[in-house]
């Protein structure tokens, strides 16, 4: 098997600060879990920026340089920026941040969807600020818009006109043909780096067939041309995230995606869930990829070429 990348998503836009006091929203914060996470052993940091003042996610440019440069300094991990952002940010919002730092590389979800999070606002009763609740609540009428027009927009301004490549986020099987329709388009190129996304209400569940059924459609679509990763939200992280190495996949573990270190235990740092799922995947017989490793793995451009 080839070496295996293991990505860290350090913050994201789903947790709210009242869900752990270990979910970092300042620039410093999240500078530090990144760099813990990078020498623990994460090839890729996946990025978000929040505002310092209440943790609420942000899509400012001028947010996320308050740590970028500092990690562009101290840790050679490739700094892969979301266009996702958040669900209730538009298009513009989304895109403002990746075109302004033209990353090497950036997060592509590959459909619109339902992205249901109301259901963890029944589980706090402490809140630490007033946008949180009703940011869960409403997101029982919430679609996270992501049409064949704003993918190709997103390829064309980020992709093709600043060299970024992407982290196709698939969180069903239907966003695996939605890429294979870009690939055929000319817009997308080999090699693909796949991230499926398990356990988002509104997307496919964290069931192992469902990885199994993934691949075989991916296998199908994209042939040799493709590497696959698996993020899986909350108590499922590691499970399928070990059941995605001994596949011959990659892996994503950060507090975007699970807040835990184990069952009833908050994770402190991302760098924690990035030595388990490290320990694990050393114990499977993986080799961890170095970022250098990734970059000629996946293809990417090179940080002195970026705008940070």
């Amino acid at each position: 098997m080839s070496k295996i990348i293991i990505t860290c998503a350090v913050t994201g836009s789903i947790h709210t600060p009242s869900m752990s006091p270990y979910l970092p929203i300042t620039p410093e914060q999240i500078a530090e879990h990144a760099l813990a996470a990078a020498e623990a052993g994460a090839a890729i940091l996946h990025l978000h920026a929040r505002d310092p003042d209440d943790g609420r996610p942000s899509a400012d440019p001028a947010h996320f340089m308050t740590f970028l440069p500092r990690l562009k300094q101290a840790t050679d991990a490739v700094l892969n920026l979301t266009t996702g952002g958040s669900a209730v940010m538009t298009l513009e919002d989304r895109l403002a941040a990746p075109k302004r730092v033209e990353p090497e590389m950036c997060s592509l979800n590959m459909g619109t969807m339902n992205f249901a999070l109301y259901p963890a606002a029944e589980r706090i009763s402490d809140w630490k600020y007033d946008w949180e609740k009703p940011f869960l609540e409403n997101s029982d009428d919430l679609v996270f818009k992501n049409t064949p027009r704003d993918i190709a927009r997103i390829l064309t301004e980020v992709g093709q006109e600043r060299g970024a490549r992407f982290e196709f986020e698939c969180y069903d099987v239907s966003h695996l043909y939605m890429l294979k329709h870009f690939v055929d388009r000319g817009l997308v190129r080999a090699p693909l780096f796949i991230q499926f996304v398990f356990g988002v209400l509104g997307g496919i569940g964290a069931d192992p067939e469902n990885l199994m059924h993934m691949k075989r459609i991916a296998d199908k679509l994209f042939g040799e041309d493709y590497a696959f990763s698996v993020l899986a939200a909350g108590r499922h992280q590691m499970p399928l995230a070990t059941l995605a190495a001994t596949l011959g996949g990659h892996v994503r573990v950060g507090l975007e995606d699970s807040l835990m270190i184990s069952r009833g235990e908050l994770a402190r740092s991302n760098a924690e869930q990035v030595t388990k799922i490290r320990r694990i995947v050393e114990d499977l017989g993986r080799e961890v990829a170095s970022p250098e490793d990734a970059r000629a793995m996946l293809g990417l451009k090179g940080a002195d070429r970026t705008a940070i």
